[in-house]
């Protein structure tokens, strides 16, 4: 068994240092409350919506990302959160899974830029879907607007995911992602999912909140508010089990009849 926290709440714009202060007090409470894993939001570490995000842009390889290597090794808890990754010249948005003891166990650059702010922001598009294996079981990293098409999130569970971490800042007026299409995603793929949103307003952005925990028969088993908020659910690796040999989606699968869907 594994215990995921969710932190919902508002971003930190351009504020670093700020963000990684706050990052080290949530990761306590979560530890706290018996949390193996910390998921936060989309973009995170700079907040969402910061117009040019080169000035924010850290390097995975380079220093910019070792305070939260610090906070997970001090904490003994492991982190997964969004900020702007620097990629050669350009800038991605990107999320990291670290694990408790400080090491960068998976990184992802979003595959699906949503609309002109996305795209005026991150010149970097991801096209890769890792997996990783943390504690037991395998681990798949998606942002906001990837979960809303069903192939990343299938993409993951076909290469053995058993938790997809979402780190999103949905807004208004796209309440139906958080409350209809998040628990369809873990029961079609039979996954846990963790989707950390925002909450508040961001610069004229208004963000819906509703981040949830959701099992893999598509039970939401945590769903906040609109406000700042931390959420527990545990991951069951029996229960997944049970579930799957309940309902052997996979096994079941013609992929020769699904050809079309690619084009």
């Amino acid at each position: 068994m594994l215990k995921i926290a969710l932190y919902q709440g508002p971003g930190l714009i351009n504020d670093i240092p700020g963000a990684f202060a706050h990052m080290a007090a949530q990761a306590a409470k979560a530890k706290a409350h018996g949390a193996g894993l910390l998921i936060l939001p989309e973009m995170y570490l700079s907040g969402y919506n910061i117009g040019p995000a080169a000035a924010a842009a850290q390097a995975l390889d380079g220093a910019g990302l070792q305070p939260a290597q610090e906070i997970a090794r001090a904490h003994c808890i492991a982190l997964a959160f969004g900020y702007p990754e620097a990629v050669g010249g350009e800038v991605a948005n990107s999320a990291v899974l670290i694990g408790a003891g400080g090491e960068i166990l998976l990184n992802y650059r979003k595959t699906h830029l949503f609309g002109d702010l996305d795209r005026a922001m991150f010149k970097h598009v991801g096209a890769e879907f890792p997996v990783v294996a943390y504690r037991g079981l395998k681990f798949g990293l998606l942002i906001c607007y990837d979960i809303e098409f069903p192939e990343p999130a299938r993409r993951l569970a076909l290469s053995g995911a058993d938790v997809l971490l979402i780190p999103t800042a949905q807004m208004q007026p796209y309440e139906q992602v958080a409350r209809h299409v998040l628990p369809a995603r873990a029961y079609e793929n039979q996954v846990y999912t963790a989707y950390a949103n925002h909450a508040g307003d961001d610069d004229g952005l208004s963000y819906v909140g509703l981040s949830s925990l959701c099992g893999p028969d598509g039970t939401v088993l945590a769903l906040a508010g609109r406000g700042e908020e931390m959420l527990f659910a545990d991951i069951d690796p029996d229960h997944q089990a049970r579930v799957r040999a309940a309902d052997p989606f996979f096994k079941d699968r013609r992929p020769a009849l699904y050809g079309p869907l690619a084009d």
